[in-house]
């Protein structure tokens, strides 16, 4: 048997961001259209009263900050890295079963209990992009900040990976800031209040941590981290 070696870290993550990626990409644009589709109907069909999710001292000392709208936006650049970074396709399949189940629970927290954030007491339509973002979404559908727990499962999937390939330190700290800039951003334009993200990184980390723990043994062996080496070749 050829002695196995440790591939470099970047050849393993371009493996893996090559595999199967049109499945990535029309997988990802698939599941992110039928999201939508239930989040805008209860959005704007609510079934119930809807409730104004309450400021605390916090939400009143972070000022409106629309600079962070562009860290606000990367979200969905960010969230299409853990299942673009995944080798096969049943690992593929088992991430996206598990994000799918993530998105319906947030989806039945908005159909049980609608929420929304206080208008704004100010004008932000002079500012590039709010025009667009009021338009695509508004401040319904606040508890759980669906936002900051599909950002919360990115980051726990992404780092699993970042480990799986020993990739650099400073690259788990660039994953780490890129999240709490997503996070911060929620509250720095106002979009959600400090309740909403609470409750959104906890069904993040919840699901986050679920789906590494019963995840299929026979993808554990496959890290994408070694290759087999036959010396005589």
């Amino acid at each position: 048997m050829p002695p196995t070696v440790q591939t470099p870290w970047t050849t393993a993550i371009a493996v893996r961001l090559r595999r199967h990626l049109v499945l990535k990409l029309v997988g990802i644009s698939a599941g992110t259209a039928v999201f939508f589709m239930g989040y805008f109907y209860l959005l704007r069909h609510p079934l119930h009263a809807v409730t104004v999710m309450p400021q605390t001292a916090l939400d009143a000392m972070i000022p409106f900050q629309p600079s962070a709208l562009w860290a606000y936006l990367s979200l969905w650049l960010y969230v299409g890295m853990a299942p673009g970074l995944q080798l096969s396709v049943m690992a593929l399949l088992t991430y996206g079963i598990w994000i799918a189940a993530l998105c319906l629970s947030g989806l039945a927290c908005f159909y049980f209990w609608p929420t929304e954030v206080a208008q704004r007491g100010f004008d932000v339509s002079n500012h590039a992009g709010f025009s667009m973002l009021q338009g695509v979404d508004a401040a319904g559908n606040a508890c759980p900040s669906m936002h900051v727990a599909a950002a919360m499962f990115s980051v726990i999937w992404i780092g699993h990976v970042l480990r799986q390939t020993h990739a650099p330190v400073w690259l788990q700290i660039v994953n780490g800031m890129w999240f709490l800039a997503i996070v911060y951003s929620t509250l720095a334009i106002k979009q959600h209040v400090v309740l909403d993200v609470l409750a959104g990184a906890l069904l993040g980390a919840v699901f986050g941590a679920a789906s590494l723990r019963w995840w299929p043994r026979s993808l554990n062996r496959v890290s994408g981290a070694a290759i087999a080496v036959d010396p005589r070749a």
